[in-house]
């Protein structure tokens, strides 16, 4: 497969706001609004990634030498359950939902009916290059919705491979690829969507909403952060260092709900570090840069990014450290004796690099955290319940987990999303549907008791507003039917 040169900057604006148009069009036309083209969409969709399993896993492979075993996890089987969780919720999500009523509106179908947005707007980012990109995409297609959407340039390969799937298996009046780097974004961001669902970094993210203002269109971001990670109380050591090996290191660290740092007390770490030591070597060998399971920095940009960060910091490298730049390895690493102000905690690492900070209190971590903008995901390990109910209603978080990591945003039935520099909304499941859908408050109304209705007619009078109040009143509400 080879892709295509992409347009000029002069042919930008004109392909783009040609491509707009037609999904507008589409759009308008009213085809994608029955269920069953929704549902026929998602199979398609469903078949797009069975059929191809083979070339996703390749191109994975080129472009972060993801393990296959990593690849389907992440990337196949997640996006296969959400399009199953998709299909088989499909009409239930579809019903309107009727809502209490009063007296006055007794005789009234009060209910909110949910409705498409437009033409909307996914733009993916390059760490989970289908996962964050489709998965967006069927909430979408659920809703109802003209889908554009713009897999990241950084992850080239399976920006092509996606390029060249999605116009073979759904309409291309109603979905389209824009390929491309920041240019072809920006000026794919000129054109009015009816919604924008960003996955990456903060700094894009402000461009992003700043192109969105211009047409008032309502964007939701999801953008990661530095996810802590508690270990206290009473604790498995074995277990946790299996679960915080496997979900710092899954991806080559490159996950935004990946742990960023350990806080624990100076006993805990002492215990921690030998236990970490051993699952390396378990996982990935002692030769971990020979290890097949070991995933690569997608960029030399973003390994120089974090070998530079391994340089700067003023803690002390326990484990790891190794870094080969032609093969853009870097070893899955741990730091320990880092300060609150170290290189390491100025922004997220998104890499193999663990820190690990000392505080003898879970009282003081939890201000330690809440000093910090709000992290996309929150983990606590610990065998006590009344120190994982501490940190849970102690914190906030987008996402929360005790005892384990990442595995929380595999489930459809949970929201999965950042609170406020972490992100904005959310998606999966039923939240995906809700996220490009319009909640449009519906009263059908006859003609029935208009001398009732007169209460609120002039001229007004005293008898009048109390009898009004009287039949309003939530008090007198009658049932959900």
């Amino acid at each position: 497969m080879v892709c295509v040169e992409q347009p000029s900057a002069g042919e930008r604006m004109n392909t783009h706001s040609e491509v707009v148009d037609r999904l507008r069009g589409a759009f308008q036309s009213g085809v994608t609004i029955p269920e069953e083209f929704r549902r026929t969409q998602l199979t398609m969709l469903r078949s797009m990634i069975s059929d191809n399993e083979e070339r996703i896993l390749k191109a994975l492979h080129q472009d972060l030498a993801k393990p296959k075993f990593e690849a389907i996890l992440s990337e196949v089987e997640i996006v296969m359950n959400e399009l199953h969780h998709a299909i088989a919720n499909l009409s239930h999500w579809m019903k309107p939902d009727y809502v209490s009523k009063n007296l006055a509106t007794k005789l009234d179908d009060c209910f909110v009916r949910r409705e498409p947005l437009g033409v909307v707007l996914v733009i993916g980012p390059w760490n989970y290059p289908l996962q964050l990109l489709i998965l967006p995409m069927v909430g979408a297609i659920a809703a109802g919705n003209c889908v554009i959407i713009k897999p990241s340039e950084v992850s080239f390969a399976t920006e092509c491979l996606i390029a060249d799937l999605i116009p073979k298996y759904l309409p291309q009046d109603c979905y389209t690829v824009v390929r491309g780097g920041s240019e072809e974004t920006k000026a794919l961001l000129q054109n009015r969507f009816d919604h924008i669902f960003y996955t990456g970094s903060q700094t894009v993210a402000r461009s992003i909403v700043q192109a969105a203002s211009v047409h008032l269109t309502p964007v939701t971001l999801e953008l990661g952060g530095k996810c802590p990670c508690l270990l206290y109380g009473r604790l498995n050591i074995v277990a946790a260092a299996h679960r915080l090996v496997w979900s710092k290191f899954f991806n080559a660290g490159q996950s935004c709900v990946a742990p960023d740092y350990v806080l624990c007390s100076t006993a805990t770490r002492d215990a921690l570090i030998p236990a970490l030591k051993d699952v390396l070597e378990s996982f990935y060998t002692t030769e971990p840069q020979k290890c097949p399971d070991v995933s690569r920095i997608v960029s030399l940009r973003h390994w120089t990014r974090l070998v530079e960060l391994l340089g700067k910091t003023r803690g002390r490298i326990v484990l790891g450290g190794e870094h080969d730049q032609e093969d853009k390895y870097i070893a899955p690493t741990v730091v320990v004796d880092v300060a609150e102000d170290d290189a390491l905690m100025a922004e997220e690492i998104f890499g193999p690099i663990l820190p690990i900070i000392t505080i003898e209190s879970v009282e003081k971590s939890i201000a330690f955290v809440n000093r910090k903008e709000k992290p996309l995901a929150l983990y606590v390990f610990s065998d006590e319940s009344s120190v994982v109910k501490m940190v849970m209603e102690n914190t906030s978080s987008g996402g929360f987990c005790s005892n384990d990591g990442i595995v929380h945003m595999t489930l459809p039935g949970l929201p999965f999303g950042g609170v406020g520099g972490s992100g904005w909304g959310n998606y999966h499941g039923r939240w995906g549907f809700e996220t490009f859908s319009h909640r449009r408050a519906c009263m059908l109304r006859g003609w029935a008791l208009e001398r009732l209705n007169g209460l609120r007619y002039p001229p007004y009078s005293e008898e009048k507003l109390k009898w009004l109040r009287w039949t309003t009143s939530a008090k007198n509400s009658c049932s959900m039917m």
